[in-house]
C-alpha cells in the first residue's frame, strides 16, 4: 500500500501581484462608469433616446452602485472578499453582454443597472483586499494611493476607450469590451488574490439597503426628469418629497437597527464624516464635468468620439500627478492640507471653465483639465486615506463600502444635476427640445440653415455649461470650507497593531 503524497504547501501571498489584479478590476469598473460619455451622440442616432433617457443610461451604473454598495460591504466581510470580487466581475460581464444587445433605451438602462449591481459587489472587496494584504502603514498607503490613481484613471480614460470603440464599431462596443476583460480579471484573481473575511461578521441590514437605494432612486429620478416635466410639476415635487422621506426613514433605521448598514457613530468621527462629504462633492464636480465636457468637445468643437476621448486624457494624467503629490503631504501634515488644497484647486478650475465661450477652443478646456485633475487627485487620495485609516481592521469592508458609496453617489448626482442644469438652461435658450435634438436636426438642414442652427445650439450649450461650472465650483468651495473647519490639523496614523482579518493564500 503506497503512502499518500503530501499535500502541496499553499503558495505564499504575493501582496503586490494581488494588488495589481485588484486594481485591474477597479480600472475596468472605472472605465465602465464613463465609457458611454462620448458615445451619447452615436447612441442617440441609433436608439433615439430623450435627453432624460441619455442621462439614465449614463447614470444607472453609478446609481445602482452607490445605492447598494453599503449592503455589499457587509456581504463582502461575511462571505469572503475574493469570492465577492469574482462574483461582481461575473455579474458585470453578463450584464454588459445584455447591454450590447439592447434595442430600446430601457434595455440599455437596465443593463447599466445590472453592471452597477456587479460593481457594488466588487468595489468594497477591492479596498478590503488591499487593506488586509499590507501590515505596514507605508506599504498600505502606497497601495491605497495606487488604488486611488487606478480608480481615477479608469473613470478618466473611459471616454478615450469609448471614443476608440465607437470609431471602430459603435456604442455597443463599449458594452462588449467589458466581457473579455472581466473574464481575464476573474482568472487572475483566482490565481493570485488571497481569500479573506472578517472574524466578526454581521448580518446585512436589508431594510436599510432597500431604503437607501429607494431614496437615492427617487431623488435622482426627480433631478433627471424635472427639466422635461417641470421643476414644480406634481410628479417632480412628489418625487423630491418621497426621496426626502425615504432618506429620513433610512437614517432612523440606522439609529435603531441592531446591525446598521451604516453605523452613524462612524460618521461622527470628523475624519470619516467630513471625508465622506468631501468624496461625494468632489465626485459630484468632476464626474458631472466629464459628462458635460465630452458633449462640449463633440457638439461645440465638432470632434469625433475618438478625438473627444483623447482630449480628456490630460485630466487623467493630472489626477495621477495630484494623487502622487498627496502622499508626502499626508505624511507631513495629515489629511486636512491635501484635502482643502485639492478642493480649492478644483474650485479654481471651475471658475476658469465658467469663462469658456463658443470660440474658446480646446486650450481653454485643457487648462481646466490640468488644474481640476491635480486638485481631484489631492482631495480624493487624502479623503480615501482618512476614511480607511479610521476604520478598525475587522471592518475594512464597511470602510471600503463607505468610500465607494460616497464616490458613486457623488458621480450619480453630478451627472444628474449637471445634466439637468444643462438641459434646463439650453432648453430655455433654444425654446423647445434639447441640445441633442438640435444637433440631430441640423444634420438634415441645408448648409446655410445648418450653420445658423448649429451656432444657436452651440451658444445655448455654452451658456448651460457656464451654469454647470458655477454650480460645481460653488459646491467644491463649500466642501473646502467644511474640510478646513472640521478635519483635524494633523490626522492620527492608523495603529500598526490594529486587528486584521485572516488571510490565506489562494487555492
Amino acid at each position: 500500500m503506497s503512502r499518500p503524497q503530501p499535500r502541496p504547501a499553499p503558495s505564499p501571498v504575493r501582496p503586490w501581484a494581488a494588488t495589481v489584479v485588484v486594481c485591474l478590476g477597479v480600472f475596468l469598473l472605472g472605465v465602465d462608469l464613463t465609457v458611454l460619455n462620448v458615445a451619447v451622440l452615436d447612441l442617440h442616432r441609433d436608439l433615439s433616446p430623450t435627453m432624460a433617457e441619455v442621462q439614465w443610461i449614463v447614470d444607472a451604473y453609478a446609481l445602482v452602485l452607490g445605492g447598494t454598495v453599503l449592503a455589499a460591504g457587509a456581504v463582502t466581510d461575511h462571505f469572503g472578499r475574493r469570492r465577492c470580487f469574482v462574483a461582481g466581475l461575473a455579474v458585470c460581464g453578463t450584464a454588459a453582454a445584455l447591454g450590447a444587445l439592447a434595442q430600446q433605451p430601457w434595455q440599455a438602462i437596465a443593463a447599466r443597472g445590472g453592471m452597477g449591481a456587479g460593481a457594488a459587489l466588487l468595489m468594497p472587496a477591492t479596498l478590503s483586499i488591499i487593506t488586509t494584504l499590507f501590515a505596514g502603514a507605508t506599504q498600505r498607503r502606497r497601495a491605497l494611493a495606487l488604488w486611488a490613481v487606478i480608480a481615477g484613471l479608469g473613470g478618466m480614460t473611459g471616454p478615450v476607450i469609448g471614443g476608440w470603440l465607437v470609431g471602430l464599431s459603435s456604442w455597443r462596443a463599449g458594452f462588449w469590451a467589458t466581457v473579455p476583460l472581466a473574464a481575464a480579471a476573474i482568472a487572475l484573481a483566482l490565481l493570485v488574490v488571497p481569500e479573506s473575511r472578517s472574524c466578526r461578521t454581521r448580518r446585512p441590514d436589508l431594510p436599510g439597503a432597500v431604503l437607501c437605494a429607494a431614496a437615492l432612486l427617487a431623488l435622482v429620478w426627480a433631478v433627471i426628469e424635472s427639466p422635461g416635466r417641470g421643476w414644480t410639476s406634481a410628479s417632480a415635487v412628489t418625487a423630491f418629497l418621497v426621496g426626502g422621506g425615504l432618506l429620513a426613514a433610512f437614517l432612523v433605521r440606522q439609529f435603531r437597527a441592531p446591525t446598521p448598514l451604516l453605523p452613524l457613530r462612524l460618521l461622527r468621527k470628523p475624519r470619516v464624516g467630513i471625508s465622506a462629504v468631501v468624496l461625494v462633492l468632489a465626485s459630484f464636480a468632476v464626474f458631472g464635468a466629464l459628462f458635460v465636457m465630452t458633449l462640449y468637445l463633440q457638439g461645440v468643437l465638432g470632434r469625433t468620439p475618438w478625438e473627444a476621448g483623447v482630449r480628456t486624457v490630460p485630466m487623467a494624467v493630472a489626477l495621477g500627478a495630484g494623487a502622487a503629490a498627496a502622499l508626502p503631504l499626508l505624511a507631513r501634515w495629515g489629511e486636512r492640507v491635501p484635502v482643502v488644497t485639492g478642493l480649492l484647486v478644483i474650485s479654481a478650475a471651475f471658475a476658469h471653465l465658467a469663462t469658456a465661450g463658443v470660440e474658446s477652443g480646446y486650450p481653454h478646456l485643457l487648462l481646466f483639465q490640468v488644474i481640476g485633475g491635480i486638485g481631484a487627485g489631492l482631495a480624493v487620495t487624502a479623503g480615501t486615506e482618512a476614511v480607511m485609516s479610521a476604520v478598525p481592521g475587522h471592518r475594512v469592508g464597511l470602510g471600503s463600502a463607505v468610500n465607494d458609496a460616497t464616490r458613486q453617489i457623488g458621480a450619480t448626482l453630478g451627472v444628474a444635476v449637471q445634466g439637468s442644469i444643462l438641459a434646463t438652461v439650453s432648453g430655455a435658450r433654444l425654446g423647445q427640445g434639447s441640445v441633442l435634438d438640435a444637433w440631430a436636426v441640423a444634420a438634415h438642414l441645408p448648409e446655410r440653415a445648418r450653420a445658423a442652427h448649429l451656432l444657436t445650439a452651440r451658444h445655448a450649450f455654452v451658456d448651460a455649461m457656464t451654469a454647470t461650472a458655477v454650480t460645481a465650483g460653488a459646491v467644491t468651495l463649500v466642501a473646502a470650507l467644511l474640510a478646513f473647519h472640521c478635519l483635524p490639523a494633523r490626522g492620527a496614523l492608523r495603529p500598526e497593531a490594529a486587528a486584521r482579518a485572516p488571510v490565506r493564500p489562494p487555492l
